[in-house]
């Protein structure tokens, strides 16, 4: 499947770095990841991730703040409307969206695929909340010597 894009597709010539998020977090790792959203964010970081969890949405708020560059890749097909507290940072050439998917709606199957493809694409990757029973668990052993 051929990815699908809107916005800066300059932004893929940047350093990246990945945020993944297990679905099972502690507060405490919580706490460190708006720590560390507002650290990216006051870097000028480009972070990449699909935003799509409760707490990957929250990092996502914190880095529109700012004026970093940010890529979402979502696990379904790309949306007719995006969301409008993306705008801003669409107007300001400092957001990409990247569809890798054609299904409506995002799946455990179609996450993963995305997960892989934010992954094989950024230099860095974070990882939040991952233990041996995790689905992230694979991937984080696979690309290591990124984290």
């Amino acid at each position: 499947m051929e990815a699908k894009y809107i916005g800066n597709k300059d932004l893929l010539e940047l350093e990246k770095t990945a945020f993944l998020a297990s679905g099972n977090i502690s507060t405490e790792d919580v706490l460190r990841c708006y720590d560390w959203a507002t650290e990216m964010r006051d870097r000028g970081a480009c972070v990449v991730s699909g935003f799509s969890s409760r707490l990957e949405q929250d990092v996502l708020h914190f880095l529109l703040k700012g004026s970093q560059p940010i890529i979402v890749v979502l696990a379904r097909r790309m949306y007719s409307r995006l969301p409008a507290q993306w705008q801003q940072a669409i107007d300001n050439d400092r957001l990409l969206v990247i569809s890798t998917s054609t299904t409506p709606r995002q799946s455990r199957a179609t996450a993963m695929e995305r997960n892989r493809y934010v992954a094989e694409l950024c230099e860095h990757l974070y990882f939040v909340g991952v233990t041996s029973a995790s689905s992230l668990y694979p991937l984080q052993q696979e690309f290591k010597e990124k984290c």
